[in-house]
């Protein structure tokens, strides 16, 4: 008798724990989200980028992830926009990150694209990349990934696609950042300057507008021979990619275009439209926008739309 009493106060009391921590919850989520708010949703999304489980569901943007919307206080769903359309002509291989997800090609070495949501948030931290190196990404058979010595005396950069800096919030993130699955031949000069200042524009647009997605990869030549680069034949880009988008009031969405050569190229002579850059690399981006919205903000590119920092 004594037992049984016991065991339904037991029982009572994990429901009266599970209610007052749901009251939190939904309490929290009222007003204006906070900084802390702000975080906990960084961190529910990054939880989800690294639930390797929902794989198929990451493709088409539709995991199922509850969180609290700041204004209805109703469960929403986690659609990750950044995501592309899966690819069926060529070689790909969908890995998940803590900062990003990568499509790897087993043929060019190199990713086919990768992608992530910069969030405000995610432009700060305190983890350097001076203690990091590149890795070979051991997700991958041993001769059909890069590896350092492919790139040693090639006379590229190893050039990344999610830079280091978006990661400077979470350690594990940043490692990442350093796997050759995320990694290209890049000319020395293009990593240094114009790709490097379309990085930190970006940062700037996730401070200014909250988040924004991003998806970038090489472009390969379509005429003569392909070069590559060490022992693992390592294809070199001719050219780089890059398409943003905001999904913040009026959506928009602009893309770059940069030749893999070390002369200067104006950020203005290299903006293309999104529609133009899926002829030229044969990919969808951001399917998970609909059709009438996709169809506009994929049309033109304007970079007078967007947010330029003044110079000091």
């Amino acid at each position: 008798m004594v037992c049984t009493i016991f065991a339904a106060i037991m029982n009572n009391m994990k429901n009266y724990i599970g209610i007052c921590a749901l009251a939190i919850a939904v309490l929290s989520c009222k007003g204006k989200a906070s900084d802390a708010q702000t975080e906990q949703v960084d961190g529910l999304y990054s939880a989800v980028q690294a639930n390797s489980q929902q794989a198929e569901a990451r493709q088409q943007g539709q995991i199922a992830t509850p969180h609290f919307d700041q204004k209805s206080e109703k469960a929403q769903v986690v659609r990750l926009f950044e995501i592309p359309a899966p690819l069926k002509d060529r070689p790909e291989q969908i890995l998940h990150r803590r900062g990003y997800t990568t499509s790897y090609n087993q043929t060019t070495k190199t990713p086919n694209w990768v992608a992530w949501h910069l969030t405000a948030a995610h432009t700060k931290g305190r983890i350097l990349r001076e203690q990091e190196v590149f890795m070979e990404d051991e997700d991958i058979a041993k001769g059909q990934r890069a590896t350092d010595n492919d790139y040693y005396n090639s006379r590229y950069d190893r050039g990344h696609m999610c830079p280091a800096g978006d990661n400077k919030w979470d350690q594990q993130a940043m490692t990442q950042s350093f796997l050759f699955t995320n990694i290209c031949p890049q000319n020395h000069g293009l990593n240094k300057y114009e790709w490097n200042d379309l990085e930190m524009l970006c940062r700037e647009w996730a401070r200014k507008y909250g988040a924004v997605d991003i998806v970038c990869g090489p472009l390969f030549t379509t005429s003569g021979e392909q070069k590559t680069i060490g022992r693992n034949k390592v294809w070199v880009p001719e050219a780089f990619f890059k398409v943003v988008l905001c999904r913040q009031g009026s959506p928009k969405a602009i893309g770059f275009v940069y030749q893999n050569v070390g002369k200067k190229q104006a950020m203005a002579d290299a903006v293309r439209s999104v529609d133009e850059i899926e002829r030229l690399t044969k990919m969808d981006f951001f399917p998970e926008l609909d059709d009438k919205t996709e169809t506009r903000i994929e049309a033109k590119a304007e970079l007078s739309d967007w947010y330029i920092p003044r110079k000091p």
